[in-house]
């Protein structure tokens, strides 16, 4: 059954029956499927990996409207794999560049963008407004909040995730199976699953996977199919496999269970843990505090946590490579009457790395450089690599 009312539905035009018409053989879809189609509503949360194919591959199937949320400007390593953007983009916010290519895929699509941030307090606003959400989101921050956002505004959230060469998929509706919080009740702690900025990504994996999430916006809408809803697709493009796990709704879910205490939006960055508390607090230094220490000839110890592969990239001279996973280990090797600066590719696997010194008892002075040897290349050497 589809969710989109009979009450809502309007004739397809000539070209609408024309431009549709492979859809329209398909006795699945047929004439009312393509109807519920061009009535349907669609909020795309992040118009990047995932977000490109899906927002694409909906508009020419004929969704009627789609509502883009994303806060990004184009960057050319997103080229990589957001191919809805093009290099003239670069520095254009990404809405809006989606927004160009889809209406010029599809003239009649109907779209709203909104260039911002989704948070707790515009979520439930946004999301209303719509009939289906798909969450094309790369952090758990925002992936708890569109997850309990459409919890508690009854909406089907269309869910995928990315890293390196795996992906996941799957269908969250609190009314006929589980959510987001079922499959996963508490976030990882920060640094532990890096992003694809620092992890890497195959560029066609989000391609893959965002073209599945577009499927089961499509299935939603039209009805009568199986969508992933209790089910858990995890695909590994470098093996070439796929297969699947159960998820079941969890009685105990503090947000869809049987006895929920989540009422309404919470800080997400909070609970995933994003913000330190006051005893907690790492030292930073920018890359400028940095290279006056240098140059001045203070004793200062750097070690460099990428691994070997990242660092044949931008070479940072004058370091000490240790891998994260061999630090405290080799914490031995520290001189904790020095200071210690740990780097990374953008300052956020090294503040996961001091967290993880700490606790394993160094206590020299220690320094996280913030923006990592990104911002060493953008404010010293325009021609290394920003990666």
């Amino acid at each position: 059954m589809s969710l989109i009312p009979d009450s809502r539905l309007e004739d397809l035009t000539p070209e609408d029956l024309g431009r549709y018409s492979r859809h329209l053989l398909l006795s699945e879809v047929g004439l009312i499927g393509q109807q519920r189609l061009k009535a349907a509503k669609v909020l795309i949360v992040g118009t990047g990996g995932l977000g490109a194919p899906l927002a694409l591959y909906l508009a020419a199937a004929g969704v009627g409207t789609l509502g883009l949320v994303d806060f990004d400007v184009v960057e050319s390593s997103n080229l990589q794999r957001q191919i809805i953007h093009s290099s003239r983009d670069i520095d254009r916010p990404k809405v809006a560049s989606a927004a160009d290519r889809l209406k010029a895929l599809n003239p009649s699509l109907k779209l709203q963008t909104y260039n911002i941030r989704l948070n707790s307090s515009n979520a439930l606003q946004i999301i209303k407004e719509y009939d289906v959400v798909a969450d094309g989101t790369d952090n758990f921050p925002t992936r708890y909040l569109v997850g309990d956002a459409c919890v508690l505004a009854g909406k089907p959230n269309v869910y995928a995730s990315i890293l390196r060469f795996e992906g996941q998929a799957s269908v969250f509706d609190a009314a006929k199976g589980p959510c987001y919080r079922c499959l996963y009740p508490s976030p990882p702690p920060p640094g532990l699953v890096p992003s694809c900025g620092e992890g890497g990504v195959m560029g066609v994996l989000p391609g893959i996977l965002g073209s599945i999430q577009a499927a089961e916006v499509i299935k939603i809408i039209v009805g009568g199919a199986r969508p992933l809803i209790g089910r858990l697709l995890l695909f590994d493009a470098w093996q070439m496999t796929f297969s699947e796990l159960e998820i079941e709704k969890d009685p105990a879910c503090p947000i869809c269970g049987q006895n929920p205490t989540i009422k309404e939006l919470v800080d997400y960055d909070d609970f995933c843990g994003l913000k330190a508390e006051p005893e907690e607090i790492i030292e930073s230094l920018t890359v400028k505090e940095l290279k006056v220490k240098l140059d001045a000839g203070t004793p200062i110890e750097i070690i460099d946590i990428r691994e070997p592969h990242e660092r044949t990239m931008f070479r940072f001279d004058g370091t000490k490579p240790i891998p994260f996973g061999q630090l405290v280990r080799r914490m031995e090797e520290f001189d904790q009457d020095r200071d210690l600066v740990v780097i990374c590719k953008i300052g956020q696997r090294s503040l996961f790395a001091i967290r993880t010194l700490k606790q394993a008892g160094y206590h020299g002075p220690i320094f996280n450089l913030a923006g990592g040897v990104n911002a060493w290349a953008k404010e010293f050497d325009p021609t290394m690599v920003v990666y």
